[in-house]
This record gives structure tokens, C-alpha cells and sequence, in this order.
């Protein structure tokens, strides 16, 4: 009868600990009401040899802006970087492997380390320079800039940067956010940086950890990760059963239990 209390305390044990709450689930643990934290300073979304950018510039006169803007072609949008499924009417200039892009009556301007607003700039600067265009209006949108997301989260995938700064959790929430599983204090940011892969970790458990990462705000091919927790990683062996797992030290729980009761009954 003691040997049948004993495992029968063991297992409830063991069930009880199966059902605890998983701990490093909140987000922004340290954060205070009406507290202020200062985003470390990032470096702004610069242009890359492959990246697709479109520029249309505008003026007064009609026939000056066909022969300095691309023709208008359908761009299929819903494959890639880009996430709507429909068609748009967008000119796309790629930046060649010497960071390059040919502009009509302008030929080539390097555009590679550049950011949106001092392409604009070169662009204006040149046609008035070169008396094309005396009031050139012109904006430049990314066309393929885009992050990676994988591991535990809901709707991993590829997402377009559609702006000068998209922070991790615009990313994550573009994701879906982080499924129950997803390890928040080890979220790993992979980024290239002059020929390079550099790693960066971030624990959304913590607000100040976050907003001091330089990866805060994200650049084109960033590759965020989000590793499993142990009860994840556990589930990837055949029936999620082995020697660490709780349903396994409960099965050998019940077998106790089942053997004690026909051995004392």
C-alpha cells in the first residue's frame, strides 16, 4: 500500500509539472508605466547591388517626363518580397553589381549605399544640372526589399520593407507573432554586413534589451529566427516521447502505479 501511495504522489507530481506555466512568456517585463527609453540611433535602410527601386519623377511638362521616366509596364505583385496579390503599373530600376543604375538621358548613377531620400536627391540634382527638367518632383519606393522570418512563429514567411524603418515587432507582428513556444528571450536577428554574417540576440522579455539592439529596426535580408523551447524541441522526437519528456516519466508513472496495484491487491 505505501509503495502504491508513494508513486501515486510521484505522479501527480509529475502531472502537476506538466501543467505549470511556462515561464519568459510576457513580453516587456521590466517595463514601467511612463517609462522612457531612447531607441538606439540606427543606421537608415541604404542600397544594396540587386535591390529593385522605382523612381518616377513629375513636372509641369508632360513630353519631359516620358523621355527621363521608365516606360510603364504590369508588375505582378504577390510573389517575392511583396505581399498583395494584384497587378500595379511600376517602373523598376535594379542595382547592378558595381551599385549602378542606368537612368534614361542621365546614364549611370550610383545609387549602392545610398538611402531613399539621397537617391531622390541625386536625381533631382542631375536633371537640373543637365537642364532637362527645371522642376523635377521625385519619389523613389523600394520594389524588393524584404526580411526572413522563420522558426516559432505563426505565419513564417518573406516580408517587404516598405519603409525607411520597420522594427522587429512590426516584423513579428507581419508574422503573426511568436506561437506559445517561441523562446522570447532568444531571438536571433541574422544580418550581413561587409561580406559578413553577423548574429544578434534579443529578449523580448525585456523592454530596455529590445530598444537598445542595433537590429531594432531591420535592413533588407535580415533573417529573424525564433528558437523553440525545450517543450517544442521535445516534440520533435518520434511521439514527442523520451527520456525527458513528461509524457514519458508519466507513462512509466502509470505503469508504476499499475504494476503496484496488482502486485499489493
Amino acid at each position: 500500500m505505501r509503495i502504491t501511495r508513494l508513486v501515486t504522489y510521484v505522479f501527480v507530481i509529475i502531472l502537476l509539472g506538466a501543467c505549470s506555466t511556462p515561464k519568459n512568456i510576457t513580453y516587456f517585463k521590466d517595463a514601467v508605466n511612463g517609462q522612457t527609453l531612447s531607441v538606439l540611433e540606427s543606421q537608415q535602410i541604404k542600397l544594396q547591388p540587386e535591390d529593385k527601386i522605382s523612381i518616377v519623377v513629375n513636372s509641369k511638362d508632360d513630353q519631359l517626363m516620358e523621355l527621363v521616366n521608365l516606360p510603364i509596364v504590369s508588375y505582378r505583385i504577390g510573389t517575392g518580397a511583396l505581399t498583395r496579390s494584384q497587378s500595379q503599373q511600376i517602373s523598376v530600376y535594379t542595382v547592378d553589381s558595381k551599385g549602378q543604375i542606368d537612368f534614361p538621358y542621365l546614364g549611370k548613377l550610383k545609387v549602392s549605399g545610398l538611402s531613399r531620400q539621397e537617391v531622390v536627391e541625386l536625381v533631382k540634382d542631375q536633371l537640373m544640372k543637365k537642364n532637362l527638367i527645371k522642376d523635377p518632383v521625385v519619389t523613389v519606393e523600394y520594389a524588393n526589399l524584404a526580411v526572413s522570418v522563420l522558426g516559432e512563429v505563426k505565419d513564417p514567411g518573406r516580408f517587404s520593407l516598405d519603409k525607411d524603418r520597420t522594427s522587429l515587432l512590426d516584423v513579428l507582428g507581419m508574422a503573426g507573432d511568436l506561437t506559445i513556444y517561441g523562446k522570447r528571450e532568444n531571438v536571433k536577428v541574422v544580418r550581413s554586413e561587409n561580406g559578413e554574417q553577423q548574429t544578434y540576440i534579443v529578449n523580448l522579455n525585456s523592454d530596455s534589451s529590445l530598444v537598445k539592439s542595433p537590429v531594432y529596426y531591420l535592413q533588407q535580408n535580415d533573417v529573424v529566427y525564433v528558437e523553440p523551447n525545450n517543450m517544442r524541441a521535445r516534440q520533435a522526437t518520434v511521439n514527442g516521447n523520451n527520456v525527458v519528456s513528461t509524457s514519458f516519466w508519466i507513462s512509466i508513472a502509470s505503469l508504476l502505479t499499475s504494476v503496484a496495484v496488482l502486485i499489493f491487491k
